[in-house]
């Protein structure tokens, strides 16, 4: 497995971690403190511009948490499958960790393979037509 550079893993981490976060309940407690003291302070310049911002932000973080939810539960779900087939790679359960780029190659090298299996198999039904097994001839 190949090495990442330290800038990119600590890019990776600080990302993910910014993602969990605002996926957590008290992100919506940060956006309604944001609300109040901009009502606050800024009481001159709260209008209904203002009122939609916080309402789009309090819309992303229910999305994202959303969103983070049905990650979680579908990679659980896998993980799970993963480990109960005796004939599944482990090492797919930690292909979630790395870089996007690499899952797609991954991707692409599986359905590659996919491919292949199919041919072989269709080409394996083939010959078994074309020999005859109880022709009289």
């Amino acid at each position: 497995m190949e090495r990442k550079p330290i800038f990119l893993q600590g890019a990776r981490f600080v990302l993910t971690r910014l993602g969990v976060l605002s996926a957590h309940p008290a992100a919506f407690l940060v956006v309604a403190l944001y609300a109040v003291a901009w009502a606050v302070f800024d009481w001159h310049n709260f209008n209904w511009g203002s009122a939609a911002t916080i309402a789009t932000l309090f819309m992303t973080l229910l999305i994202q948490r959303a969103e983070h939810r049905d990650t979680q539960a579908i990679h659980a779900k896998l993980d799970e499958l993963l480990r109960a087939n005796d004939e599944a790679r482990t090492e797919l359960t930690k292909l979630d960790q790395q870089e996007p780029e690499l899952i797609e190659r991954h991707r692409q090298r599986a359905q590659a393979r996919d491919r292949d299996r199919i041919a072989e198999n269709e080409n394996g039904h083939r010959a078994e037509r074309r020999v005859p097994g109880n022709s009289a001839a």
